[in-house]
């Protein structure tokens, strides 16, 4: 096996996530050493396959130090875990997850000399909830450490990515395997509101464009969007959804009020992308077949 320390070498936090273990499975394919960073009861199942090859640390009580201690060539820190405050979670703390814990990871990578940060950030107005606005907020963190040149800082603003493996609580998820399992309804809002929906291994091959191109970016704050690049109706993306499966399941659209401040908009500029020569493969369709 080819040592690892000839490979160009990348950080990821929030490795066993969805989005962590298939950037994981990409960079490993792609040649990269993976270094990756957990919560101790993370499952292994989405990165079983690479456990091999990569190498892992526990977030909990972590003093990151060690992690750029240990491997000072690591180029790049990708940071992806998120908490997202599904599962009961008092604002502090997504508030001390998305921005208190990240910042400090932050720190660390600009006491290495990494050269450079990306954060995954979303696309989300950051008065939505607890997460979009602490997200936002070590977002102005970057902000403010990059253009003081202490590190390039990349803030990608992501789109409503989906595919296999995702998390059950996401609504392309639920929505998905409402109708596999032909659900008798589904509750839902009028759906008018317009989305860009994105297929996972779209968003991956995107990141290792980012990668390879990353050497041409100085020190400073780079923002900029990742999706398909084209906005659909949440009523048009259901009923595709349906259609594909061919379920029986009844759409009530309506049945549900919009949320205060509900976002009628989201889709992504891919003007930055376009530029670097990346542009996504997979139509809604093509992502939606292969995750049913």
């Amino acid at each position: 096996m080819p040592d690892k320390q000839a490979k160009p070498c990348v950080l990821i936090t929030g490795i066993t996530g969805f989005l962590g273990s298939r950037l994981a499975q990409t960079l490993v394919a792609e040649g990269y050493a993976v270094i990756g960073l957990k919560r101790r009861s993370s499952s292994f199942a989405r990165i079983e396959k690479i456990l091999p090859v990569v190498t892992l640390y526990d977030a909990d009580d972590l003093d990151c130090a060690q992690i750029f201690c240990e491997h000072q060539n690591i180029e790049t820190v990708i940071h992806t875990a998120a908490c997202y405050g599904r599962h009961g979670e008092s604002d502090f703390q997504v508030f001390l997850a998305n921005t208190t814990l990240a910042l400090q990871i932050l720190e660390a990578t600009i006491s290495a000399g990494v050269r450079a940060f990306v954060n995954c950030d979303t696309s989300l107005d950051k008065y939505v909830n607890a997460y979009s606005l602490s997200k936002r907020q070590f977002s102005e963190w970057g902000r403010f450490l990059g253009e003081c040149g202490k590190i390039t800082f990349f803030n990608i603003h992501l789109e409503h990515f989906f595919g296999p493996g995702d998390d059950n609580s996401k609504f392309t998820t639920y929505i998905i395997k409402s109708c596999l399992d032909n659900v008798p309804e589904i509750k839902l809002t009028k759906g008018e509101q317009l989305r860009d929906f994105i297929f996972i291994d779209d968003v991956a091959s995107a990141f290792t464009v980012l990668l390879a191109n990353i050497s041409k970016f100085t020190n400073s704050f780079v923002e900029f969007d990742l999706g398909s690049g084209k906005a659909i109706t949440i009523k048009e993306f259901v009923q595709l959804v349906r259609e594909i499966h061919g379920s029986q399941t009844d759409l009530n659209f309506g049945a549900v009020p919009y949320r205060q401040d509900e976002a009628m908009f989201t889709q992504a500029d891919l003007s930055f992308w376009h530029k670097l020569g990346w542009q996504p493969l997979y139509s809604l369709r093509q992502g939606l077949e292969q995750t049913m």
